[in-house]
């Protein structure tokens, strides 16, 4: 679990204590499901990692757009909802190269245009000969993206590198090196699920 539930958790439950005592039982019992949803939503699972000269997915979530970003590059767009894990990882091995955060509104993180107008961190990772840019985009009621990387980091394919909180989307941005291995609809797991393979014979481990 991240640390962040544990706060939550606690903090939910000693405001149960302190209302059931003063006040009512049944009036103190949504912060208790409170607690234990926030306890549920930051959980962080193992993942079994694929090798080899593919790209992992950096989120949970559905995948909900697939746009031609032209010269063969593309973008895959991964909505969470405040169900999914929320725990990002890297897509691939190497190291990270530029970050970049921007502000901006908080629309529905489905929506297109939330690439472009939401507020995002983007993430880019030099992988070999090639690079693949990762984009934390926060969400209607995120207000927090979580980034524990910086420049100049080296990185591990399928390593956790931050999250975003209470719903949000993760964009993934590839090159004219990869050729794609999901489609829009598709429900994919962070750090396990298979997003890319290497349309060369380079490899990133």
């Amino acid at each position: 679990m991240i640390r962040d539930g544990i706060y939550y958790g606690v903090g939910f439950g000693l405001a149960t204590v302190v209302v059931a005592f003063w006040l009512d039982t049944l009036i103190a019992l949504p912060l208790l499901l409170m607690g234990a949803f926030c306890m549920y939503f930051f959980r962080d699972p193992e993942r079994k990692v694929p090798e080899g000269s593919v790209a992992v997915s950096p989120a949970d979530g559905k995948v909900v757009h697939v746009c031609d970003l032209g010269g063969g590059a593309c973008r895959v767009s991964v909505f969470l909802n405040i169900f999914d894990v929320h725990v990002n990882r890297m897509p691939v091995s190497g190291i990270v190269t530029s970050m970049e955060y921007r502000p901006g509104s908080f629309r529905m993180a489905h929506l297109e245009d939330a690439s472009t107008q939401n507020e995002q961190n983007s993430v880019t990772i030099r992988a070999e000969d090639c690079h693949v840019t990762v984009k934390q985009i926060a969400g209607l009621i995120a207000r927090r993206i979580v980034c524990n990387k910086n420049v100049g980091d080296v990185v591990s394919k399928g390593e956790r590198f931050g999250l975003i909180k209470f719903g949000s989307r993760v964009d993934i941005c590839f090159g004219p090196e990869w050729e794609l291995a999901v489609a829009v609809g598709d429900k994919v797991l962070g750090g396990s699920s298979i997003m890319a393979r290497r349309a060369t014979t380079n490899l990133v481990k």
